[in-house]
Formats: C-alpha cells, sequence, structure tokens
C-alpha cells in the first residue's frame, strides 16, 4: 500500500484547494453530493412532495379565483362596463342618458322580480329578467321557441319548464302583488298603499339556457319583455316608488379597445349623475367578490397555504434531521479537509451549498409535478358535471413558478444552517475519531424550560378558548384556542428530544418479549435519541393535525347535527295555496293527502291545521298548529322538544314567546269564532315560530277544524332531494294548488359541504403525514448505513438475515407507532377543544372519538413503518458479513 504524505500550505501561500479548482467548494460539494446520492433522496422527494403542494394550492387558488371572479362576472356576459349606483337609485332615465353617450352601443338596467308559477299542482317561485336589448348584455341563450315579446309572454329555464311538465306553447299561470293606485285612508287620517293578489296566464314561448351558469344560484332565470319588467315593478313598487336598480350594463361600438373604455367610462360618469362608479366587468366582479368575502377575496389561498406551511415544517424536519446524520458521518472526511487547509467557511458553506443545489433540484421538480396534477385535475373534472366552468389549461405565472422554488430553496436552507454550523466547528483531529451519539448538554435546560413554558402556557389559553366559546364569544375563543393549541404543540416539539425516546424505549419494552429482533429493534431508537425524537416528531405533527381535524369534524358533527334538527324540525311540509272566507289556509284534500302518504321515502305524514289565534290577555295574536302529540312526535327532528305536550296545553317555543312578548307566561287564553279556551304554557326549546295545541283544543275557539297542511319526515337512508321530488310528483297527479317544501335538502346542503370541507382538509394534511413516513424511511436506511459493522458483527455470531429484516421492521414500527399513537391522543384533545371554541356557543360539545379513523390512521402508521423497511433491510442483508467488517 502506498502511504500519502499531507503537506501543509507554505507560509504565505494560497489556500489549498480541492483539485487545484478555483471553486473548491463548489468542487467538494458536488463531489460530497455525488457520494450521498441515496442518502440525500429522501430529503429530496420530502422537499419535491411539499412544494409541489405549494405550486398546485396557487395554481388551485388562482383557478378558483379566475372561476369566481368569471362566475360573477358572467351574468354581464360581454358587456364592457358596469355603471354602479348609490343606494339602489339607478331609474329608467339614467339608461337613456347612457345610451345617449358617444360610443355606447346599448345599455340596460339590471331587474329582476320574483314570482310564483302554478301548473297542474305544481308550484315554482321563480327568478325573472327582462329581456337584453342587445344579446352581449345577456348570458341566457335560446334552446327552443322564441324570446318573449308581448305582456303574457314568458321563456322559461329548460329545467324549470321539464319539472312544471309544460312545453313551448303551453301556458302557465303566474301568481303576484299589485300595489293600489290610490291609497287607503284610516279614521285617524294615516294612509298607506293597499295591495291585492292576481294571477294570470303566461304563454310559454321559449325555452332558455344559461351556458356559463351566471344564474345558478338563483336556480335559472325566466325572461319576459323588457316592457313586461316594467310593469311588473310598477305595480309592485306602488306610484310613489318607481322602480330603480343597483346597477346598469353598457355594451360599447368598440368593445375590448382599452381607449374606447376609458373614454366611455368618463363619458358616463358625467352623463349619469346618479352613477356611483363605473367599472370593466372584471373590476366589478372582484368587488363583489371582495364584499363576499369581508373585502379579503384569497381567504380560501390563505387557508389552504396554511396547511402546505405544515407539509413544509414537517420536510423542514426531515431535511435537518437529514443533514445533521451526513455530518455526524462525514466527520473523517470533514477532519482531513481541516488538515489539508479547509477553513471552517468553506465547510460551513459547502453544506448550506449542499442544501441549497438539493433544494432547487427537488423544487423543480415539486413545481413540474403540482402543475401536471393541478392539470390532471382539470382533466377529469367534467366527469363530475361541475356547476362552474374550469380553464381547459393551467396557466403558469410567475409567483406560481417562482414562490415555490423561493420556498423550497428557503426551508431547505433553514434546515441545513444547524448542521452547517456543526460541520464548520469539526476539529481537525477530534473528529479524526468517531463521534458519539450527540447528547443533552449546553442549550438542553434552556430548551427544556422553554418547552415547558410553552406547553403549560399554550393550554392555559386554549382551556380560556374553550370557555370563551362556550360563553357565546366564539370569535375571541377561536383566537385564544387557536394561539394556544399552535403554542403548546411548539413546545410539545421542542421538548419532544427529552421525553419521546423514553417514550419509545416503554413501547420497545413491551414488545422486547417478541424475541431477540425485538429487543434489538427496541435498543436501536435508543442509540440516539435526538434522531429518533425528530423523525418521530415530524409523523407526530402530521398525525395530531390529521387527528385534530377528524376529532373536531366528529365533534362538530354532532353538535351542528343537532342544531340542524333544531333549526328543521321539520323535513317536509305540503300546504294549501288558497284561502277559506276567514283568510284562513283552505283545506288540505283528500286526494293530496292520500298521494302524499303513498310516496315511500317517507317514513311518517302528520296532519296539521295551521292559523293564527287571537290571545285574550294581551290583544295580541299567535301562531299555531294543531297536531295530536303523537303525531308531532313521530315527524319532529327533535321529539324530545314536545315532552309534556298533550290535551289542554300549549307548547310554546322560547323563540316564539320572546316574539310575541309572552315570556314567562304558566297560561294563555285563545279565542276565536267559535269561542275561546284557556290552556297551560308548556315551555320548549323547538326552533319553531308556531305553538302547539291538539285538535281537540282547536274546535273550543275556531270552526277551522280541517288539516290543511301535511309534515313528512324522510326515512333513515332516503334520498332527501329524491323523496322530495317523488312528493312533487305524486301531488302533481292530484290536479291541486298545493304547495311542497323540502327543508330536509338544504340541511343536505349543509351536511355535505361539512363533508367536502373535512375531505380536503384531511387530504390537505395527509401530504404532511407522508412526507413524514418518508422521514421514517430515511432515519432507517442511514441507521442501516451507520451500523454496517455492528449488523456484520452480528451476522457473523448467528443473527440471521431473517432476524435482521425483523430488526429493522420493528424499528420502523416503533418510530412510526410512537409518532402516530402521541399524535392521535394530541389531536383528540386539540379537536375536541376546537370544536368547543367554535360551537360551545351553540350547544354542548360532546367528546367524539371518531374510532374507525383513528384505527385507520393507526394501520397506516404502522404499515408504513413496516414498508419504510424494506429497502433498508435489502441493503442490510445483502452486504456479506466479512466484506462489512471491513467497511470504513
Amino acid at each position: 500500500m502506498t502511504a500519502t504524505t499531507l503537506t501543509p500550505p507554505a507560509t504565505g501561500s494560497a489556500p489549498a484547494t480541492a483539485g487545484g479548482s478555483r471553486f473548491p467548494t463548489a468542487r467538494l460539494t458536488l463531489g460530497q453530493m455525488r457520494r450521498s446520492t441515496g442518502r440525500l433522496a429522501a430529503a429530496g422527494v420530502a422537499i419535491l412532495i411539499s412544494t409541489a403542494f405549494v405550486a398546485a394550492t396557487l395554481l388551485v387558488g388562482n383557478i378558483v379565483t379566475t372561476t369566481t371572479y368569471d362566475q360573477v362576472a358572467a351574468r354581464y356576459a360581454d358587456a364592457d362596463l358596469v355603471v354602479s349606483g348609490a343606494d339602489w337609485n339607478l331609474t329608467s332615465a339614467d339608461v337613456e342618458a347612457a345610451r345617449a353617450v358617444d360610443g355606447v352601443a346599448a345599455a340596460d338596467l339590471e331587474r329582476s322580480f320574483y314570482t310564483e308559477l302554478t301548473r297542474g299542482g305544481k308550484v315554482v317561485y321563480q327568478s325573472i329578467v327582462p329581456q337584453a336589448s342587445d344579446p352581449r348584455l345577456s348570458p341566457l341563450e335560446l334552446a327552443e321557441g322564441a324570446w318573449p315579446e308581448g305582456a303574457t309572454d314568458i321563456a322559461l329555464p329548460g329545467d324549470v319548464a321539464e319539472r312544471l311538465g309544460i312545453a313551448v306553447g303551453d301556458t302557465v299561470s303566474a301568481t303576484r302583488w299589485i300595489v293600489d293606485d290610490e291609497p287607503t285612508v284610516d279614521d285617524e287620517g294615516g294612509t298607506w298603499y293597499d295591495n291585492q293578489e292576481i294571477t294570470e296566464k303566461l304563454t310559454v314561448t321559449g325555452l332558455v339556457a344559461d351556458p356559463y351558469q351566471a344564474y345558478a344560484l338563483n336556480g335559472g332565470m325566466g325572461v319576459v319583455s323588457a316592457a313586461t319588467m316594467e310593469q311588473w315593478l310598477a305595480d309592485d313598487s306602488g306610484p310613489d316608488s318607481p322602480p330603480t336598480s343597483e346597477a346598469m350594463v353598457v355594451a360599447l361600438d368598440e368593445p375590448g379597445d382599452p381607449a374606447a373604455v376609458e373614454e366611455a367610462r368618463e363619458a358616463l360618469a358625467a352623463a349619469v349623475p346618479a352613477a356611483d362608479d363605473v367599472k370593466t366587468t372584471q373590476e366589478y366582479a372582484e368587488g363583489v367578490v371582495a364584499s363576499l368575502s369581508g373585502g379579503q377575496n384569497i381567504v380560501f389561498l390563505v387557508f389552504v397555504l396554511a396547511f402546505a406551511g405544515v407539509a413544509l415544517v414537517v420536510a423542514g424536519l426531515v431535511i435537518a434531521n437529514t443533514f445533521q446524520v451526513l455530518v455526524a458521518q462525514r466527520s473523517r472526511t470533514l477532519a482531513l479537509l481541516r488538515c489539508i487547509g479547509a477553513d471552517t467557511g468553506q465547510l460551513y458553506r459547502s453544506v448550506l451549498l449542499e442544501a441549497a443545489i438539493l433544494g432547487l433540484i427537488a423544487s423543480v421538480g415539486g413545481v413540474a409535478l403540482g402543475a401536471l396534477l393541478v392539470q390532471a385535475g382539470l382533466m377529469v373534472a367534467p366527469a363530475f358535471d361541475l356547476a362552474v366552468p374550469l380553464p381547459g389549461v393551467v396557466t403558469l405565472s410567475a409567483p406560481v413558478v417562482f414562490v415555490p422554488l423561493a420556498v423550497g430553496v428557503l426551508v431547505t436552507l433553514a434546515a441545513a444552517v444547524a448542521p452547517a454550523r456543526a460541520a464548520s466547528r469539526v476539529a481537525p483531529l477530534a473528529a479524526l475519531r468517531p463521534s458519539d451519539a450527540p447528547t443533552l448538554r449546553g442549550a438542553g435546560k434552556v430548551r427544556a424550560v422553554l418547552a415547558g413554558l410553552m406547553t403549560v402556557g399554550g393550554i392555559a389559553l386554549l382551556v380560556g378558548g374553550m370557555v370563551l366559546g362556550t360563553a357565546g364569544q366564539a370569535d375571541i375563543g377561536i383566537m385564544a384556542a387557536v394561539l394556544g393549541g399552535s403554542l403548546s404543540l411548539v413546545g410539545v416539539i421542542l421538548g419532544a428530544v427529552f421525553w419521546l425516546p423514553r417514550v419509545a424505549g416503554a413501547f420497545g419494552r413491551l414488545v422486547g418479549s417478541a424475541g431477540p429482533a425485538a429487543r434489538l429493534a427496541a435498543a436501536n431508537t435508543q442509540r440516539n435519541p435526538r434522531r429518533t425524537a425528530a423523525t418521530a416528531t415530524a409523523l407526530l405533527i402530521g398525525v395530531t393535525l390529521v387527528s385534530m381535524m377528524t376529532t373536531g369534524a366528529a365533534s362538530a358533527r354532532v353538535t351542528l347535527d343537532q342544531e340542524l334538527d333544531a333549526q328543521y324540525p321539520v323535513d317536509l311540509q305540503v300546504g294549501t295555496t288558497s284561502q277559506d272566507e276567514n283568510g284562513n289556509a283552505a283545506v288540505m284534500p283528500g286526494s293530496v293527502s292520500d298521494a302524499v302518504r303513498g310516496v315511500e321515502g317517507l317514513r311518517a305524514v302528520a296532519d296539521v291545521t295551521t292559523l293564527v289565534a287571537d290571545v285574550v290577555e294581551d290583544e295580541a295574536v299567535l301562531p299555531v298548529v294543531a297536531v295530536t302529540p303523537e303525531a308531532l312526535t313521530s315527524v319532529l327532528n327533535t321529539p324530545e322538544g314536545a315532552e309534556g305536550f298533550g290535551p289542554g296545553t300549549l307548547l310554546l317555543p322560547k323563540e316564539v314567546a320572546e316574539t310575541y312578548g309572552l315570556e314567562g307566561r304558566d297560561t294563555l287564553t285563545l279565542t276565536g269564532p267559535a269561542g275561546e279556551v284557556t290552556l297551560d304554557v308548556v315551555g320548549t326549546d323547538l326552533r319553531t315560530t308556531d305553538a302547539y295545541l291538539t285538535p281537540s283544543d282547536l274546535v273550543a275557539f275556531t270552526a277551522q277544524t280541517g288539516p290543511n297542511a301535511l309534515w313528512g319526515a324522510v326515512a333513515d337512508g332516503a334520498d332527501p332531494a329524491g323523496t322530495v321530488t317523488d312528493v312533487q310528483d305524486a301531488v302533481s297527479t292530484t290536479e291541486e294548488a298545493v304547495e311542497v317544501s323540502g327543508a330536509v335538502v338544504e340541511r343536505q346542503g349543509y351536511q355535505q359541504v361539512i363533508d367536502v370541507i373535512l375531505g380536503i382538509v384531511v387530504g390537505l394534511l395527509a401530504v404532511a403525514v407522508v412526507i413524514a413516513l418518508i422521514g421514517v424511511a430515511n432515519t432507517l436506511s442511514l441507521s442501516v448505513i451507520e451500523r454496517t459493522r455492528e449488523n456484520a458483527m452480528l451476522r457473523a455470531i448467528g443473527l440471521t438475515t431473517g432476524q435482521l429484516r425483523g430488526t429493522l421492521a420493528v424499528e420502523g414500527m416503533l418510530i412510526a407507532g410512537v409518532g402516530a399513537v402521541l399524535g392521535i391522543v394530541l389531536g383528540l384533545v386539540y379537536g375536541w377543544a376546537g370544536a368547543t371554541a367554535a360551537l360551545g356557543g351553540v350547544g354542548t360539545v360532546p367528546f367524539v372519538v371518531p374510532w374507525v379513523e383513528v384505527a385507520v390512521m393507526l394501520g397506516i402508521a404502522l404499515v408504513a413503518g413496516l414498508v419504510a423497511s424494506v429497502v433498508p433491510a435489502r441493503a442490510a442483508v445483502r452486504t456479506r458479513p466479512v466484506a462489512a467488517l471491513a467497511a470504513e
């Protein structure tokens, strides 16, 4: 063997360089990276996933923002400008003034009307807009027939026409109110305008389509002529209140010409004195979106980026752990470099340069991966028949490209700072000996005190947030809970190095009885407490957040279900639309009652009578519902609210009592044409607008004894929307005019929103768990490399390859299991506390443990820990014992 002589540099000469290069740090770094490719791969994958997450979030945020703007601006079709008026003060005179402006091709007020359409027993409350004076000013297209021209013409959306069972050329009944031309004068000289309900026949001249879903939130729009709309609005507002509008849309002779737009903007502002502002359709849409979100139109983006931040934090822990081990393994190399003239700055820069290169390469891949994922989503989205138009391809902008790149590189550099400092402090001679595992000295005490203070202080804030939320101050309570939870979690993470390895050791002792492989695995977790703590903590963060969201959602679901039950006490209501001679709703026809009871999706139907009763004591009125106790409890979503209800009692909800000034009454006397009856008041927390009495008590003071409404309860497992449709179809065959309203559909909509939000949040947080599991695999791989000689010795004294594989499998499952169990426990506490802070004022928030989700998370963690051991185990058993014993 040829001896190698290290010659120190001559005095006054230039510093020695690696290979004579003028950039020794760069050459050294690239050489180290080539030799550590496998070890850097896991850290690179972690940062790649994180930056892909950030890039995808920015792309999705841009799509959501653009789609939202387009959705708002869609109702203005191809209009160039929107003139907005303060306090709804734009009139027809302003339209004429706008049309007279040079360069203006057309101008219309933005107007709508609401009317009741009836056909064959089916009722639809439909929004109506006037036909535009120029096709560019309306997003609606004619799908069939012709546009309305006469005073009794109407065009309907295709789905509305289908629901009513009509086609082009058929007639439909429209009900609206007309204000009297002359005021009514009372005995004291006061005047007011009375109104009357009229029903007129309209002819369906055409069917309209809304290709851009401009009126999706309104359930589609019908169309009448501009003259008809003007007359309807005038009839509805009365002679002393001419109809006005909030906005006016304008089309120009030269659309898209910036100079023409600016010139027309100034001219319109001068020609229309009532104009508050003149904006382009895009500017107007941005203002509308901002007003709907409290002045912030990036709420979604900020919300999702918060979870991207979590993924980056977890990735940072994985990267920091990787570089710490790499520096420790290179101690001999670093010492040799110091001996031949490398200074501390060169070593420091070498590690940071390595981190920068790794971060840049992985971030570039992350941007590409994020863009591909979003593009795949856009390609798949049309299959789900979404109600909003989405772009066909992603649009890459400078922020989408450079923000993830900058974030990825900065996170990697930040994670490498501490290892770089450690590298620069390597002593030339002392580092020639293998270093022991890091010990907890020096800053350990400061860290322990800081971790304890943050944990205790955070828990105190968390409890305070729960108390404030229960007291009804949800906004302050949520902020306190979020701050307290974040502070305590940071404290737990900082202190994890002190207690988490001991917990891992305790778990290891539990599994140690399984054999020598398990005992070796448990001992290996204690070899390097800092690395074990860092790896398990990365997984702990992700699992904590996922567990927190699932637990919080489960607790919130129970609370919100209770609130929805109270808010929507009855699933379905069917009522008559005509009135008797006393002004009460007409009696429900028997054919309708039979038809509703024949619907398969209903588990119960109750006959009820609704009317307004006079209260003797206060000379007030009170809306009441007559129903038997059995029928009421059969259809109520909260039947416990009807406890104590029976003959001789009046079930009086607290909100109804407050509304009509009847609080604190023990009895109430109701009077009517047939006499009066005194009833004992039974208070209830039911969220209804009526009081309840039995039919036997009703006949004591009124002759209105026949039921005029039906209440129904949807059966468990039945489709709410489908059941409501079935009821509408059933009553349409009776040729009776009745109104069907299904609150259960709206309730189902709220529940679906909760499910979707939960799914999105859990999916986002799952990314952090995936990154943390990469850290587990990385730790095991590095552990195998560190213990090459030790594993060889164990093989030499009789440890089989199967036992070695088992040792690494148990070690991976121990690290993953400890992180998952502790994360689940923390998540349960945080989730319940957060739900209490947010919903404590609504009702009691139960502590709900989502056992299925908990079991799935724990199972995934253990399986992932097992899978993470496969590749390291293959590398360990591949090396022959003799060759491994000779390895340095």
